[in-house]
């Protein structure tokens, strides 16, 4: 009777937001308040200064007080602060500011918690809520690209990708669009170490033409696999960089060609395009 008058009384406490008997976990009572109450002015000021620097090669007070529209007083005053975090750096020779290296910690402790297929799994969605087709998320590994996490539409015709599951580079959207990234001497060397296996009379085998389709691809941002796979149905595929700028993963939609058609083809490269931009800003590559 004791345990179940307990169980009772925790429940109602874990009912009540208000409670003084819960703990607040993060954000305070408040916390969906949008209003300036919220907001810490002077510090919203010193990430606009250090944001800003950010995007320079380095510049000096007036440079960045003029940009920033602030007096140079003001801005000088947070820019002290930040170096006193190491956040930002002077150089009195050239009288230049720069960021500092304590930035390029915090930024690689973020990294470390950044995982790929957490931070895709929203874009998938919101990918495959948008275009109603199966988005997918797929790395390369040797010649082939794996499949490592997918949003299914809810279409009875589909495409499925278990996770896990490998595909021919050469013989996939997302496979060319990475391979597009590649210099000439690796995609040679690709060339020459992979069995152009082919699939269906639309697998492009032949190196020459595999390589005009990647300059195609380069030049639109976006890679196709139009039956080249599975007869009846089309990829559309774009490449996910990470803070270094390299091309590490591939995020695409697939679906069958009475879906995808021809007509249809740019508008959902778009929205392609813009799910591996929103994930490679996710993973610390530049906008």
């Amino acid at each position: 009777m004791v345990k179940y008058v307990f169980e009772m009384l925790k429940n109602d406490v874990n009912a009540m937001p208000d409670s003084p008997l819960r703990r607040s976990r993060g954000r305070p009572k408040a916390w969906a308040d949008k209003t300036d109450q919220n907001t810490i002015k002077s510090l919203d000021r010193a990430m606009d200064v250090l944001e800003h620097l950010s995007t320079m090669p380095g510049a000096t007070l007036s440079e960045l007080a003029d940009h920033l529209e602030q007096s140079p007083a003001t801005v000088y005053r947070v820019l002290v602060t930040l170096e006193g975090r190491g956040l930002t750096e002077f150089d009195a020779e050239s009288q230049l500011w720069y960021v500092g290296s304590q930035a390029f910690v915090v930024g690689s402790r973020y990294l470390r918690r950044t995982s790929l297929v957490d931070r895709a799994t929203p874009i998938l969605h919101q990918l495959m809520t948008q275009t109603g087709e199966t988005a997918n998320l797929a790395v390369p590994r040797g010649g082939s690209v794996v499949f490592v996490s997918q949003a299914e539409c809810h279409h009875s015709i589909r495409a499925f990708f278990p996770h896990g599951s490998a595909s021919p580079m050469h013989a996939s959207g997302i496979g060319k669009a990475l391979l597009s990234e590649m210099g000439p001497d690796q995609i040679a060397h690709m060339l020459r170490e992979a069995d152009l296996e082919k699939f269906t009379r639309f697998t492009i085998t032949d190196p020459t033409r595999l390589v005009d389709e990647l300059t195609r691809t380069r030049e639109r941002g976006f890679a196709i696999d139009d039956q080249e796979r599975n007869v009846g149905m089309r990829c559309i595929a774009a490449t996910v960089r990470n803070w270094t700028g390299k091309a590490v993963a591939g995020i695409s939609i697939s679906g069958p060609l009475a879906r995808i058609e021809d007509g249809q083809v740019h508008g959902l490269a778009d929205a392609v395009k813009s799910a591996a931009q929103s994930l490679s800003a996710a993973l610390g590559a530049d906008a």
